[in-house]
């Protein structure tokens, strides 16, 4: 651990984050989806995110308890029995596999290679070879949506590294550059939400906050994870930097982003403001952002420590999101504690330290 890691205030709020976490269950909130979202005691993408901000917390620290709590949440749900397949139930797979490269518990490569088979040979496509974003109960026919990329194709491309599968990785490459071709608008900077080969267009139109944040965050770890490189690299981070060029227009004075980015009249939402801030400061941290805009990711970081209650709640944080056909839907997501919210939020503070090491 580095002598930024014993700053114990910086710590003692992080740790508040990842404590409240591991401790969310019910909500009062009235869930639509066949598996809760909120309870951090259920398999789904939700917690998926969460188990994910943990692991690459409890490794920049060394705290080992947070990885004992991460092998007792998977043996557990495990015994339960694990939930059918699909593009959100993939998510917990991911902090999976990097439990399994610390731990080698051949439990955990077992599931690794079921899964990862499953998504490569019999997950649904949509034309031009996309993975269709199945979720439980929903077929969602012919639809790419944002989301998919952070929960499954880093999955895919985690595993395709850990099982030697040249052909696992091509696929995740391959995910990332069509769900760009229908997703990115070009006119803006930003993404879309979904894309429908049913209908032919992008729904709403709608360039949605925590969509978008799903490319920000996760194309750093992706580079990073199948060590891209060459011209799919250059394409990638050329695609990050307009990204968040056109991001940086649309910040808030106070340093957050809109859940409709583009849309002042909607709610800041943190969720999405702690992605863009993980995805930023890493990228400067690895080279692929100009540092021009360090000072904009660490307005946001001042934001997201404005958004942490007492107790470690992270607040302004929205419920789960469907691609939705009007903009006024997805301002009228209510905000309440999530995983997903916590764990963006541990990731970006925990990135704030790292870049302030490396200054």
């Amino acid at each position: 651990m580095t002598k930024n890691w014993k700053d114990e205030k910086k710590v003692i709020m992080i740790d508040k984050i990842v404590e409240r976490m591991i401790t969310i269950e019910k909500s009062e909130i009235s869930e639509e989806c066949p598996i809760s979202i909120i309870d951090i005691n259920k398999w789904e993408w939700a917690q998926g995110v969460g188990l994910y901000g943990i692991y690459k917390y409890a490794v920049a620290t060394g705290k080992d308890k947070y990885t004992d709590f991460l092998e007792k949440w998977y043996d557990a749900r495990i015994q339960e029995g694990l939930p059918e397949k699909n593009v959100n139930t993939c998510a917990p797979m991911l902090a999976m596999s990097f439990l399994y490269e610390k731990t080698g518990s051949k439990k955990y490569l077992e599931y690794i290679k079921e899964w990862s088979a499953w998504v490569y040979n019999e997950m649904p496509r949509t034309k031009d070879r996309g993975l269709q974003h199945i979720t439980t109960g929903i077929e969602n026919k012919g639809q790419l949506w944002a989301d998919t990329l952070y929960m499954t194709v880093l999955f895919l491309a985690k595993a395709g590294v850990i099982l030697n599968k040249q052909e696992y990785i091509e696929e995740s490459k391959h995910q990332f550059l069509v769900h760009i071709k229908y997703l990115y608008d070009k006119s803006a900077g930003l993404f879309y939400h979904g894309w429908s080969f049913e209908e032919n267009n992008n729904f709403s139109a709608v360039h949605w906050g925590r969509g978008n944040c799903w490319f920000t965050a996760g194309i750093v770890d992706y580079i990073e994870i199948v060590s891209v490189d060459g011209g799919l690299k250059e394409y990638l981070i050329d695609t990050l930097n307009s990204q968040v060029e056109a991001l940086a227009k649309y910040q808030s004075d106070g340093g957050m982003w809109h859940t409709i980015i583009d849309d002042e009249s909607s709610y800041e939402e943190s969720s999405a403001t702690a992605g863009f801030c993980y995805g930023i400061l890493k990228g400067i941290r690895k080279g692929y952002i100009p540092d021009k805009y360090y000072d904009a990711a660490m307005k946001a970081v001042g934001a997201l420590k404005r958004c942490v209650a007492e107790d470690g709640t992270v607040e302004k944080c929205s419920y789960g999101t469907p691609v939705f056909d009007s903009a006024e839907e997805y301002k009228n997501v209510v905000c309440c504690p999530m995983t997903y919210g916590q764990a963006l939020v541990i990731l970006c503070l925990t990135e704030a330290m790292k870049n302030e090491e490396k200054k």
